[in-house]
This record gives C-alpha cells, sequence and structure tokens, in this order.
C-alpha cells in the first residue's frame, strides 16, 4: 500500500511551513497528485495547577479569524528536545514552570496534507514565573474548572484538536483512577 514518487516540487517555503507537490504512482498503476505541507513539529501542555485545574490560553488565530481557547502549544526548534521545547513554550507563553513532567502521546494532526507531528505533555506542580512571549503573541490564561472545561466539550462548539484530546484524556484518566479531582465522572455531557 505505498505510493511511488514520481516528481516533487517545492511550491512554497515560510518560516513555519513548506508546501511541496508531488506526482505519484499508485499501486494500482494509476497517476495521482498530492500537496503536502511539510511543518518541523510542535509540542501542547496539560498544565494541571494543585487544585486539579487546567491552564488555558486565548488567543486569536488568524487563520479561523476568531478568538479561541487552548492549551499552550507551539513549534518544535531545529535540533530541540520535545521536552525542552514543551518547557520553553510553557513558560514563554504562560509565565509558568512546571516540576513534573509526563509525555502522554504523539499525534499527527492532519495526515491527509500534512506532516506535523504534536507531542502532547502532561505538567504538573507548577510555578509562577514571569511569560516570554514572542513579539507577535499576545495571549491571555486562565486557569478552568472542571466546570469551565466541560463547556468545552459541549456539542457544537468547535473546539481545536489538541485540547480536545488533552481533555478526553483527563477524562480517561478520571475514569480509570477516580481519584482525580480534574474531572468528576458524568461530568462532560
Amino acid at each position: 500500500m505505498t505510493e511511488k514518487r514520481l516528481r516533487q516540487s517545492l511550491i512554497y517555503r515560510g518560516k513555519i511551513i513548506s508546501l511541496e507537490k508531488q506526482e505519484v504512482l499508485l499501486p494500482s498503476g494509476r497517476l495521482a497528485e498530492r500537496e503536502i505541507v511539510r511543518h518541523p513539529g510542535a509540542v501542547a501542555i496539560l498544565a494541571i495547577n494543585e487544585e486539579g485545574e487546567v491552564l488555558i490560553e486565548e488567543q486569536y488565530r488568524a487563520a479561523l479569524d476568531e478568538t479561541i481557547w487552548e492549551i499552550p502549544a507551539g513549534k518544535l526548534e531545529p535540533g530541540e528536545s520535545i521536552l525542552t521545547c514543551a518547557q520553553r513554550e510553557l513558560l514563554e507563553e504562560t509565565g509558568y514552570e512546571a516540576t513534573q513532567w509526563k509525555h502522554l502521546h504523539s499525534f499527527y494532526t492532519s495526515p491527509g496534507f500534512c506532516d506535523e507531528v504534536v507531542h502532547l505533555f502532561l505538567a504538573e506542580s507548577l510555578v509562577k514565573k514571569e511569560a516570554k512571549p514572542e513579539f507577535d503573541e499576545e495571549i491571555t490564561t486562565q486557569f478552568f474548572s472542571r466546570e469551565r472545561l466541560a463547556a468545552l466539550l459541549k456539542p457544537g462548539r468547535t473546539c481545536d484538536g489538541k485540547t480536545l484530546l488533552a481533555l478526553y484524556y483527563l477524562i480517561a484518566r478520571v475514569g480509570a483512577t477516580h481519584a482525580s479531582p480534574l474531572l468528576a465522572p458524568g461530568s462532560v455531557s
């Protein structure tokens, strides 16, 4: 079930992504074209305070032309480890450091056209420092209680994938342990 790449051309190279066009030979013998977005990868951080509240950011997203709530995240720099990136992004965007880190999962965001991989981390035992956002980032942060988190998961509400995955991880964790104050079983409908 593999495709043979016959030709490849770079259409666009930006500071974050590039776009390439490929002509491929399918296993059936037919020719097809692929447009592929190349991305260096990213991290996302599920940061939880001592009260079991989740740190959520609010920021405007130009691609959506709207302001959304999401967990902290950011792009990997060349040669940077995923843990170092997660630690850097949490501090830059939120002003928090964490003393406990756990890599939860890595996932493709949209493998039909993009090779971006996001590495999801759990960050606990938070310590407040000073935020150092990049010049073009205007971010506000708040800790969300389980009731406010449940509102993000309401049917009909659009939420970004990394935040959905992180919140559903919390629901699964609570269901497995029944000891976490994060989301009580049945609190999200």
